[in-house]
């Protein structure tokens, strides 16, 4: 069993909840179109280090025809996955050595994994699993916005905690955290120089502003929890005898902004992400 990154890395509902976010529905047209997959055909769909699933759920209702398996080393993540999501094939599998047969997908897609896993391994494995003229999708978060709402600043409890466990450089290269950075231009090249061919690039742009009137008070409300959400498994990932009190601090913030969202006191507070999509043909 390998928990690693759901312990140490990312908790469960982080990953899950803000990555339900940004491949909710209303941003599928921007995916869509950077994708150009058949929408009707019966495509087999592998996602590599999919963590809890969002994505998978999410291609699962965009591509209503298709097969769709997802796989990541974490046991938690699948475990999870299992039990909440349906219409998707869940496996336990590392990306430098995938359980599946030559030529046996049509598409291979990833999010936020390229950053993490040998290039050869990443790249040649996928196309060894692509059928003849299937596709490897890419997807790369770049340097996006973030602007936070006055009520939700660090306060100095958090501060103090913060800085009796600040993490080294040593733990993140422990777990492998990205060992592998590629810029803009170095993630299609990279895909070009292990065997890929008509290599395309286009970004998706996701706007997560709760008080932005486009927003349904459903979506809003789940911004601003999974934020924070986000905090909270931050300090549970450390283990720390203090944890319920600044735990408690964080709920207060996000309790206020919730109550100020309710009222129509707004904050534009805003987390804009910037999404990378690399798009190569095998």
């Amino acid at each position: 069993m390998n928990t690693i990154w759901s312990e140490h890395v990312q908790g469960i509902m982080t990953l899950y909840l803000s990555r339900k976010l940004r491949f909710d529905d209303m941003f599928f047209e921007q995916y869509k179109n950077l994708f150009h997959l058949d929408h009707s055909a019966k495509l087999r769909i592998l996602e590599i280090g999919c963590g809890p699933g969002a994505l998978a759920e999410s291609m699962h209702r965009w591509y209503p025809n298709a097969h769709i398996t997802a796989i990541d080393r974490d046991s938690n993540f699948i475990s999870f996955a299992k039990a909440n999501i349906v219409g998707v094939d869940f496996k336990e599998g590392d990306a430098t050595q995938l359980p599946f047969e030559d030529n046996s997908f049509d598409v291979t897609i990833s999010n936020t994994v390229q950053e993490h896993v040998e290039p050869t391994a990443f790249w040649g494995e996928q196309r060894r699993v692509l059928k003849s003229g299937g596709v490897c999708l890419c997807l790369s978060a770049r340097k996006g916005l973030h602007c936070v709402a006055p009520c939700l600043e660090i306060t100095e409890k958090e501060k103090l905690f913060w800085k009796s466990f600040q993490q080294s450089e040593d733990d993140l290269e422990k777990f492998s955290v990205c060992r592998f950075p590629k810029s803009e231009s170095e993630i299609p090249a990279s895909m070009e120089k292990n065997g890929f061919t008509n290599v395309t690039t286009g970004y998706a742009i996701i706007d997560l502003t709760p008080d932005a009137p486009k927003y349904s008070t459903k979506m809003a409300e789940l911004m601003i929890e999974a934020l924070r959400q986000n905090d909270i498994e931050a300090i549970q990932s450390v283990h720390s005898d203090h944890a319920d009190e600044i735990i408690s601090v964080i709920n207060s913030k996000y309790d206020e902004r919730l109550r100020l969202y309710r009222e129509g006191i707004k904050q534009w507070d805003t987390s804009v992400s910037v999404t990378m999509i690399i798009r190569g043909m095998k």
